[in-house]
């Protein structure tokens, strides 16, 4: 072969191997030749966060929900048993800084803390023929009820996983039998307890089951029982120490006073009807009536101030203990209190609180985010452990026990009466003195607020920043003892009106008659272009529709409440899940409805699409063809963000949430570390 030729040979060669890998390469990760022949470095991918909400990828189906539905059915044949229920999870909140004396009576500053798993009571009522049904709605990071079952004054509670939107509880009765007490008449002791975390919650010292009672007012390191009254006292743990009483019968915290003084001991003397309260080396009486201080002595001989509770025995002889151990006072010649210690040494736990049992047992609690249970012998100072991380039991309660005390429920027939007639006992009745009335369901919970924003600009593209009309909402549907609905209670208030227009706001009940109204009080109607029927809802309308404002701007921080009556009894399925199917009218324009994605408009409703301009929903289901919503319903109080800050800028989890279809970071809207830019959020 010619020299030429192998030349040639060896160039097709090497050009076929470099062909070869640059086909290679373009595929791996191609690249565009530029005009000059230079090629473009690869575009990087923009992280989700970094994205303009018009950049979004928002999966098709995806509604931009903040909840889910639930359906509860409870199965239970009792007579006069009532149930509350509870959207329940084990977050704990971080409040704001406060000062208190801690347990060890020393002033100390830090972060109110407090646990955020029984703050959303939904419903409560009595099983109707051995049933209670009904739906509702939780927001989407819920993932369990917690169910409190009340009988007389005997408590028990369940915590039932949401796996299904149906979740179906069946009580199964403890057939054990009453527990007889050294020959006395039968009684039964519930240890009650409370926490600086505000919890008051009970146990059952037989069994060591935990059930949750009430959120308190303020967390407290004291609490005491009136057993006569049915009272519990206690102190709230900072300035300026509020005497709280909680009415055990009716389930009703109260404030008495300031007693404007803290710490860790207290009882309450059946002798003389005063509450003892104990801190350092002093002993108080507290009149209950008015939380005033009526007298105090010094107390000697104790080794160690810090800590502890005290408690009367049944023979009404004080014992004190401290971290030094437990003590008998009794009272000298001087007019002060000598304490003798009966536990031989130091406890290996600091005791936080104590009371005693029906048994003159004396239970105690030390101190620790994982508390103990410990029944001590008041004669010689023997203990164990028998619930909590140090037992054998098996039992433990995650919290804190920062005070103990008995309530005792006697084997008589209680007399609770049904004033009413209405067969629920006052008791278990939430309008005792109203025959038609009884129970309360509550959207999105008792004390708990939901935040209904919109963007007025529809069809047209906005600045997304909901804030054109933001309204907060709490749905009250009141039941019979039959737990059929006969009135809706809607409390709002509009929370911000950053639009130009003067928009009003209403709800269409879908499945409900305008004839099944019997009235609506409460709306405020202003500007002439609602036509409204005599029994309040608004004419030409094939469902009850509820027009309660139609001036934004009028209402602007103004809590209201619209109330609507039914002619009939209805059950809650035909009433619907609230916020049912709410809207904004723009403008005084009736038929410019905004309604939530892919929800109906009303009779008067018209979805023009010859609109002048890009009309971005020409389908006319509230989305845009990017799945954009002008109307968003979160199950929590809202806070829009300013003007002209899109909503992802303000929250830094929206994008995330919408990208995922909902199922990433469900809370985004919450005020957790680092989840909001509060600068980019209305005051």
């Amino acid at each position: 072969m010619k020299t030429s030729q192998i030349v040639l040979s060896a160039l097709c060669l090497i050009t076929a191997i470099t062909y070869t890998s640059c086909v290679k390469d373009s595929l791996d990760a191609p690249v565009e030749p530029d005009p000059q022949g230079e090629t473009n470095p690869p575009v990087e991918e923009i992280p989700v966060d970094e994205l303009e909400l018009a950049e979004l990828q928002i999966p098709t189906d995806f509604e931009f929900k903040t909840e889910k539905e639930v359906s509860l059915v409870i199965n239970d044949n009792t007579l006069n048993v009532k149930y509350d229920v509870y959207a329940y999870n084990d977050e704990i909140v971080i409040g704001e800084q406060i000062t208190y004396l801690n347990e060890e009576d020393e002033e100390e500053t830090d972060f109110d803390i407090s646990v955020d798993n029984l703050n959303h009571l939904i419903l409560s009522g009595v099983p109707s023929g051995g049933k209670i049904e009904h739906s509702f709605i939780v927001p989407d990071y819920f993932e369990k009820l917690y169910i409190r079952r009340k009988e007389g004054f005997k408590y028990s509670s369940a915590v039932v996983d949401i796996v299904s939107s149906l979740v179906t509880y069946t009580y199964l009765p403890d057939n054990s039998g009453k527990r007889a007490s050294n020959g006395k008449p039968m009684v039964e002791d519930y240890l009650y307890c409370v926490n600086g975390g505000g919890d008051l919650f009970q146990v059952d010292p037989v069994t060591g089951v935990y059930t949750f009672i009430s959120d308190m007012p303020m967390g407290s390191w004291t609490a005491a029982i009136d057993q006569e009254n049915k009272i519990l006292y206690s102190i709230g743990k900072s300035s300026p120490y509020p005497l709280m009483k909680y009415d055990i019968v009716n389930d009703l915290w109260t404030t008495i006073g300031n007693v404007g003084k803290g710490g860790p001991r207290l009882d309450f003397n059946s002798q003389d009807g005063l509450l003892y309260f104990s801190t350092g080396e002093k002993l108080y009486t507290i009149d209950p009536q008015n939380a005033n201080i009526l007298s105090n002595w010094d107390i000697k001989g104790l080794d160690k101030k810090q800590g502890g509770d005290l408690a009367f025995a049944e023979d009404g002889t004080i014992f004190l203990c401290s971290f030094s151990g437990l003590y008998r006072l009794a009272l000298n010649s001087n007019g002060d209190y000598d304490s003798t210690r009966i536990s031989g040494e130091d406890l290996p736990f600091q005791p936080t609180s104590m009371t005693f049992d029906s048994n003159n047992e004396l239970w105690l609690a030390n101190n620790g985010g994982n508390s103990n249970l410990i029944v001590m012998d008041t004669e010689t100072g023997g203990w164990e452990y028998r619930y909590g991380p140090s037992s054998t039991s098996g039992i433990t309660y995650d919290r804190a026990i920062n005070d103990l005390t008995t309530f005792r429920i006697f084997d008589e027939v209680t007399v609770d009466p049904d004033t009413d007639g209405d067969g629920i006992t006052d008791s278990n009745d939430e309008y005792p003195d109203d025959a038609d009335k009884a129970f309360e369901q509550f959207t999105p919970s008792k004390y708990g607020w939901g935040t209904l924003a919109f963007e007025d600009l529809w069809p047209f593209l906005g600045d997304y920043d909901f804030n054109d009309t933001a309204v907060n909402y709490r749905f009250v549907a009141v039941l019979n003892a039959d737990n059929m609905a006969v009135q809706l209670d809607i409390h709002f208030e509009v929370t911000s009106d950053g639009a130009g227009l003067i928009n009003a706001f209403g709800i269409e009940l879908e499945s409900i008659a305008p004839s099944l109204i019997e009235s609506v009080t409460g709306t405020v109607l202003t500007e002439n272009f609602i036509n409204v029927a005599p029994n309040g809802v608004e004419q030409g309308q094939n469902r009850a529709v509820i027009i309660l404002f139609d001036d934004n701007h009028a209402m602007l921080n103004i809590p209201s409440m619209v109330s609507i009556k039914f002619t009939t009894p209805i059950t809650t399925n035909q009433l619907g899940l609230a916020p049912f199917n709410p809207f904004l009218i723009v403008n005084g324009d009736r038929g410019k409805e905004i309604h939530l994605p892919n929800r109906f408009r009303t009779t008067l409703g018209v979805n023009d699409a010859s609109v002048e301009g890009v009309n971005r929903d020409i389908d006319g289901n509230y989305q845009t063809d990017t799945g954009l919503p002008w109307a968003i319903n979160v199950v929590h109080n809202f806070k829009p963000p300013k003007e002209n800050v899109p909503v992802n800028q303000a929250y830094n989890f929206f994008n995330e949430w919408a990208t995922s279809g909902g199922t990433l970071f469900q809370d985004w809207y919450k005020d957790s570390n680092g989840y909001r830019n509060e600068s980019e959020l209305q005051d």
